[in-house]
């Protein structure tokens, strides 16, 4: 008969049981690395369960970002964490499908056909802003010095930008003019820019999606006050559509708004792949409505890993597996896909705007028709309700919900609104939730009233 070795039981336990391992016991290194390995499971298990303190992502209504992918996105990502954007001898694949993207991209966006325009992926929308950014200041300091005039006050106009545009301007040195509010004006309004541009304006960036209140700026009627301006002074002046939401809303759901490439003056368009166009976080495009409006001396041809290319970026070395996943989605979704899905957002942004005003204490900014797929909205009665939106924020995080609240730019500070945002993977069953714990909250709060207060509060940062 064989025989056989009794197995120690506990000791087979206790190298299983992630709760009982070493480092479960021991609170994580936090300033140091530890002086050995510890088993990939147990490392895991331990960093899952402190990532559960972060916010749930489903409930984030504040960020305009992918929050839900399908399955195909993870498999390709997944395939694709060892691509570098930057080689594109190495991963010539993946350079061309880049290209695929931008082609698609310059197309929606109604680029002049005949021409060659140019274009490239980013990080997001921010850097692809700041290229954009870059491309007119070169511009317009090339021009100036052409004409035999000073270049070393670039100045650029809009309205209220996301802070990407003020990094910028102090970046590289360009002097923003954001333009005031008007009383109940939610974006920059084309009279206003008579008193704000000047033979220095290197440009103006209208917003498609205005990050506070999401409705979309008049792009068409922006360019024509810069044609009447150029007609009277002669100034030049640039239109670059900041459509970091917009452009991959408006091409589906408003496609009668004129607003990108269909006018002459606007020459450049950025836009976040990780918004509203889907993708996973990490991508954003630049497009030049034709090649020349990029000047040769911002873009590098480099000789690295093994070929020559041209490149445009602020960043070197970064993931393809995004741009893939943005390729995967044009071709899974195609137009009507992307018209269905911004849809099903807009129809879900309507029904909240409705029962929002229909509950009694508040006053629609915007009520989810002819921008983005949101809602924002203000109190009716900001010193009699008993409680302030920032209360209203606080109560809605005990169920899990991250609603924003912050004060509309300058000169309407005085303006506290709440935004709601529906992104695909929002579903109408969740907002009509949100709904029921918002009128929970409101009851709640109207029957506590808060001590007022005169200090700062936070809010969000989006």
């Amino acid at each position: 008969m064989a025989l056989h070795e009794t197995k120690d039981a506990r000791a087979r336990d206790a190298d299983t049981d992630v709760f009982t391992s070493a480092l479960s016991g021991q609170i994580l290194p936090k300033y140091q690395m530890p002086d050995d390995h510890s088993p990939s499971e147990v490392v895991y298990s331990l960093l899952h369960n402190e990532l559960l303190l972060d916010g749930n992502a489903a409930q984030n209504l504040a960020t305009f970002c992918t929050t839900w992918s399908d399955d195909g996105v993870h498999r390709l990502m997944n395939e694709c964490l060892d691509k570098n954007m930057i080689d594109k001898d190495e991963y010539p694949q993946t350079a061309e499908i880049e290209a695929r993207c931008v082609n698609i991209l310059a197309d929606l966006w109604n680029a002049p056909k005949g021409t060659s325009g140019t274009g490239c992926s980013t990080t997001g929308s921010s850097e692809a802003a700041m290229l954009g950014g870059l491309a007119l200041k070169w511009r317009w300091r090339a021009r100036r010095r052409a004409e035999g005039k000073p270049a070393d006050r670039p100045n650029l106009v809009c309205g209220p930008v996301q802070i990407c545009w003020e990094k910028f301007a102090r970046y590289f040195d360009v002097e923003l003019r954001q333009v005031p509010l008007e009383p109940g004006a939610t974006g920059l309004l084309p009279h206003q820019l008579a008193a704000h541009v000047d033979e220095n304006t290197i440009g103006v960036v209208a917003i498609l999606g205005v990050t506070y209140t999401c409705d979309y700026e008049p792009v068409a009627e922006i360019a024509a006050e810069l044609d009447r301006i150029q007609e009277e002074h002669g100034w030049d002046i640039p239109v670059h559509v900041d459509a970091a939401s917009g452009g991959f809303v408006a091409p589906f759901l408003h496609p009668d708004v004129v607003w990108d490439f269909r006018l002459p003056r606007v020459a450049s368009v950025n836009t976040s792949g990780h918004k509203y166009g889907l993708a996973p976080l990490g991508v954003g495009w630049i497009v030049w409505r034709t090649a020349e409006l990029l000047p040769a001396d911002l873009v590098f041809d480099v000789d690295y890993l093994g070929g020559d290319m041209p490149t445009f970026a602020l960043n070197f070395s970064r993931p393809g597996g995004e741009v893939i996943a943005q390729y995967y989605l044009f071709l899974r979704l195609g137009r009507g896909g992307y018209r269905r899905v911004q849809q099903a957002c807009a129809d879900t942004a309507q029904y909240l705007a409705g029962e929002i005003a229909g509950m009694g204490p508040f006053t629609l900014l915007y009520d989810g028709q002819g921008g983005l797929p949101a809602v924002s909205y203000t109190l009716t009665d900001p010193a009699g309700a008993g409680f302030t939106l920032y209360d209203l924020s606080d109560r809605l995080r005990m169920r899990g919900w991250q609603v924003p609240t912050y004060p509309l730019p300058a000169d309407r500070q005085d303006t506290v609104m709440q935004r709601v945002l529906i992104r695909h993977g929002v579903t109408r069953d969740q907002i009509a939730l949100l709904v029921s714990d918002l009128r929970a909250a409101v009851e709640h709060l109207a029957a506590h009233p808060q001590p007022v207060t005169t200090e700062p509060r936070s809010g969000f940062h989006h």
